[in-house]
């Protein structure tokens, strides 16, 4: 049986940290760089796991392989639970990076009370080639600050603070973050549904 998960998604961070994440999975994980797969997905759906499951079965038909894909989102109290399904394209400028979109949050939250309370939620949805689909969420309940704090992480992380631990996302090791995070918690999720494809 093949043994290769593909990690469906072209965003160098989230491929990071993935691996990292499920790197005590008895499979060896493949980027789409690896395998010389360029996909270009339209994350057109109304929900998290319309994304991802679109990302996961489009990747598991290219490749013949197990695919994992997520969608992830930060959602603000303040704003209505925005940027939410729209966090990778949070910005009223074409070509904008993550420190433009954090500054746009900002932007939006002046003149609301604080704290601005959060969340990130994320959503996996595993594919197979015969174009099975499972699925696991995880969440992870923070605040947004008004200035950026440390330099690990990516997207909205330097400004979603935790308020238990004093820190923001940026501000913790890999493993930490790991750990805590809505990427970690759903990728928990999923580990049993993995073991239970490969192994089974």
């Amino acid at each position: 049986m093949n043994t290769k998960l593909l990690i469906a998604t072209n965003n160098q961070g989230k491929v990071i940290e993935l691996q990292e994440i499920l790197s005590n999975l008895p499979v060896e994980l493949v980027t789409p760089a690896q395998i010389g797969l360029n996909l270009e997905i339209e994350e057109d759906g109304h929900t998290y796991a319309e994304n991802a499951s679109k990302k996961a079965l489009a990747f598991a038909r290219a490749s013949g392989l197990i695919s994992l894909a997520d969608d992830s989102g930060l959602e603000v109290d303040a704003l209505g639970g925005a940027p939410g399904l729209y966090s990778a394209r949070y910005s009223p400028k074409p070509g904008a990076k993550d420190a433009d979109r954090r500054a746009y949050l900002l932007e939006n939250l002046q003149g609301q009370a604080r704290p601005w309370r959060a969340h990130f939620h994320a959503t996996i949805a595993i594919a197979t080639p015969q174009e099975d689909l499972y699925f696991a969420e995880g969440d992870c309940p923070g605040e947004i600050i008004p200035g950026e704090r440390g330099t690990g992480g990516f997207g909205y992380d330097p400004i979603f603070y935790l308020t238990e631990l004093g820190k923001t996302m940026a501000e913790l090791p890999s493993k930490e973050k790991n750990r805590l995070s809505h990427r970690g918690r759903a990728a928990l999720a999923a580990r049993p549904i993995l073991l239970r494809l490969f192994e089974g």
